[in-house]
């Protein structure tokens, strides 16, 4: 796709096969001037790349899922993996959530769960692309989602527990 920018034609398409090469001779074990000389880029601009997308080991994790299926299966991930906060819902409970409280209920208490999570470090956030969108929005911090289908989402999604446990495992260690 082809995008203007004052007299200028910019391919990003070019820019995202860039970035991912970049990443890919990064991971493979080479240096980030070994790097810059092949893709023809300064080294500064490989260690910034680097620096944009960077999410430090460690710290507080939250984890936030809807429509999931298996619910259980990703609380007991959760628990032994040593997350600090878990919040997955199924269809029926995000309902339930939302119909058994009043209009201010809702809303003070959606907002007192976003001050919460605002406290982790990383926040996991299994969901539809738009609310892995909203979350991103609201929050000031590193924030990893794990898609399970395109917005609206309707009815539970099945979300493979060793996934989550992989991805956890890789942010903490």
């Amino acid at each position: 796709m082809l995008l203007r920018i004052g007299d200028k034609i910019v391919n990003r398409q070019k820019i995202h096969q860039t970035v991912d090469r970049i990443l890919e001779l990064r991971r493979d074990g080479l240096s980030q001037q070994e790097v810059a000389g092949r893709v023809g880029v300064d080294r500064t601009f490989v260690s910034r790349l680097e620096t944009i997308g960077e999410i430090r080991k460690g710290g507080r994790v939250a984890l936030i899922g809807f429509p999931i299926k298996n619910c259980q299966e990703i609380y007991a991930v959760a628990r032994q993996e040593g997350i600090d906060f878990c919040l997955v819902l199924s269809e029926q409970e995000r309902w339930d959530f939302v119909q058994t409280k009043s209009g201010v209920e809702l809303f003070n208490t959606i907002m007192e769960i976003v001050g919460n999570v605002r406290k982790y470090d990383i926040v996991i956030i299994i969901g539809s692309n738009m609310r892995i969108k909203l979350i991103e929005t609201m929050l000031d911090k590193a924030v990893i989602g794990v898609q399970i289908g395109e917005s609206p989402i309707a009815e539970d999604k099945y979300v493979n527990p060793e996934d989550i446990r992989a991805l956890i495992r890789q942010l903490r260690f």
